[in-house]
């Protein structure tokens, strides 16, 4: 089960984000949610959430069923067009399908996203006994090797920003994030073994664009009992699909 993330207070947001800030909830959580729920989320007042929903309802970007509250139709349009137009996404399926294939398991491709690491595209192992970060599902930037690695890979100025707000500026669980953070970009790839789903490892390796500024990250998933003895063979798959897709988008 994924580990909970201490409580924390949401962050102010500008008034005219705030139909935005209600939708970018609703799509994280993977479930509908109430009233109070999104409430106690986005640290709107009832009458203010209620204003935003009606707006999002009316445009098709949320649907209201018993009083809950999910994604709506619009949502599932914009993935669709986010699948047919991303390149990042397109350079590197082929290669995450390859790397499946020869580590008969799972591969997702993962960005980071505010204070969020998010699946954008996954390949399935065949095996009925299998790993999988879902498409489109996103969590926090502090445990698990997507999560790390991303984090890692942000420009400095943002990582620090995302770390102070993660672990508290000046304490001694930030400091420790910063050296491990320093030691999966000087490593190249970030591993972990049930930090987030219990029984999975992974390894997660950056992706770079021509700016040689990392874009996001693969990450090859697999059950610890199957990965247990053989995580350097893995590491190396990881890496050097990593670096065929990073080509890839130089290139292209």
């Amino acid at each position: 089960m994924p580990r909970s993330a201490p409580p924390t207070t949401p962050a102010a947001v500008p008034t005219a984000d705030r139909v935005l800030q209600v939708l970018a909830v609703l799509a994280q959580q993977g479930k509908a949610l109430s009233a109070a729920e999104l409430m106690e989320r986005t640290g709107l007042a009832r009458s203010t959430l209620y204003r935003q929903l009606a707006r999002l309802k009316r445009w098709g970007f949320v649907l209201e069923s018993d009083g809950f509250y999910a994604p709506g139709p619009l949502s599932l349009q914009l993935a669709l067009g986010f699948d047919l137009a991303s390149h990042l996404v397109r350079q590197a399926r082929p290669d995450m399908v390859d790397l499946a294939q020869q580590s008969q398991e799972s591969v997702g491709l993962i960005v980071a996203v505010n204070d969020q690491a998010i699946c954008l595209d996954m390949v399935e192992s065949q095996h009925s006994l299998r790993c999988s970060f879902e498409k489109g599902r996103s969590v926090p930037l502090r445990a698990g090797a997507s999560a790390k690695c991303v984090l890692a890979h942000l420009p400095e100025g943002v990582r620090s920003a995302v770390l102070d707000g993660l672990w508290g500026a000046g304490t001694p669980e930030r400091q420790a994030a910063q050296q491990e953070t320093d030691a999966i970009r000087k490593a190249g790839f970030a591993t972990s073994a049930g930090e987030v789903d219990a029984g999975v490892w992974g390894c997660s390796v950056p992706l770079f664009g021509a700016s040689r500024q990392s874009v996001g990250a693969i990450t090859l998933m697999a059950p610890i009992v199957r990965a247990s003895g053989q995580e350097e063979a893995l590491i190396r798959m990881a890496v050097v699909a990593a670096a065929r897709i990073s080509r890839q988008l130089v290139l292209h």
